[in-house]
């Protein structure tokens, strides 16, 4: 497992009671690579952010309604599972709470306290609807810096590129603050990078044309009918009447979302980057510049990545894969152990050792 870059990354995740995680106990690295079959759990782990994030909004119950509900968000529902509890540790500090459903269709904080190695515990909230960090008047800085942190949490997924995608049609110019998840203000965006980041706004031009040779530039403006508007447009190569961004393809503007993503200043990416399979609808060449583009962000910031794809696999190194197995009904996530398989790695990619089976992550019943 690759060291963290700074103190106050996620450095452990204790989970139980999570949707297909009954327990989870896992240490986390720099690079977080999650493989695994259809359904093992990936996708679970990596949404686990996400609620975190409105924990910390004060958004839960919005969460848990949009959701399905406690039975929805508890592993087999609340006749199996009574308590979804978790443990995130920052180096040496930690966020732990617990929760229970209601007869409501709710569910409440039993229990929410923060812990540092020197200090011990700070129990701040039980029995409430939402969490209490807002509530507490006196906060030492580092749990302080814990919630703003998480905060800013996010799962990226640039999937929808399809005729509907809101990427495609105009969006207001000054939402611009964050790429969202989904990339829906990805003109405003790269509009902003431009007028402020130019260095950052050319590299993502640049490496946009490693995988699409035909991109020459991208065609940022105000809308004409509304000064408040801005929509994708772009060049050809070499041509000078624009195109929307219908035109791309589905793949390319995936990739133009993901470059932008991890290609913009470190000062504006969250820590941990997490992104749920990135390899959707892009070409093997797409894929080794994307994994170039992980691993140098990973150098500053921490990933944490779900995918299917053998090709990414093949691009980072044993002691960043989790894989995760599911029997029985529960997610297993364990660490691959570079040594148990160096003689292996001599001789096989990591591909071929995960379709033979001897990483774990395929199918079982």
């Amino acid at each position: 497992m690759k060291p963290l870059t700074k103190n106050n990354q996620l450095s452990k995740v204790i989970i139980k009671g999570y949707k297909s995680i009954k327990e989870c106990d896992i240490e986390l690295g720099s690079l977080n690579i999650l493989i695994g079959s259809n359904g093992a759990g990936k996708s679970n782990f990596i949404s686990f952010y996400g609620m975190i994030k409105k924990i910390m909004e004060l958004n839960f119950q919005l969460y848990v309604g949009k959701h399905g509900g406690p039975d929805a968000l508890l592993h087999f529902g609340r006749k199996n599972t009574g308590t979804l509890s978790s443990e995130l540790y920052f180096g040496n500090n930690g966020y732990i709470f617990s929760m229970e459903p209601t007869l409501d269709n709710r569910m409440m904080v039993t229990s929410e306290e923060f812990w540092n190695h020197n200090n011990g515990y700070m129990k701040i909230g039980h029995g409430d609807f939402e969490s209490v960090v807002e509530k507490i008047s006196i906060m030492p800085k580092e749990y302080r810096d814990i919630v703003m942190m998480v905060k800013k949490w996010s799962v990226y997924h640039f999937h929808d590129t399809g005729e509907t995608s809101p990427i495609k049609i105009l969006n207001p110019i000054n939402d611009n603050v964050y790429l969202r998840f989904d990339g829906r203000n990805l003109a405003a965006y790269l509009y902003m990078l431009k007028e402020k980041f130019a260095d950052h706004y050319w590299r993502i031009v640049q490496t946009v044309r490693l995988v699409a040779p035909f991109f020459g530039d991208f065609f940022l403006r105000p809308s004409l009918a509304n000064n408040n508007m801005i929509e994708l447009e772009w060049f050809e190569a070499g041509q000078e009447v624009p195109f929307k961004a219908h035109q791309f393809s589905d793949g390319t503007l995936r990739f133009i979302c993901l470059a932008t993503f991890l290609l913009q200043p470190s000062s504006l990416q969250p820590d941990p980057i997490i992104i749920d399979e990135p390899e959707l609808g892009l070409h093997p060449y797409a894929i080794k510049v994307l994994a170039g583009l992980i691993q140098s962000v990973s150098t500053e910031k921490q990933i944490i990545i779900s995918t299917q794809s053998t090709s990414l696999l093949d691009e980072f190194d044993a002691e960043d894969i989790i894989v995760v197995d599911k029997a029985e009904g529960k997610s297993k996530f364990s660490r691959v152990n570079p040594d148990a398989l160096k003689e292996w790695l001599n001789e096989y990619s990591l591909s071929e050792l995960w379709n033979k089976n001897l990483l774990g992550g395929r199918p079982t019943r």
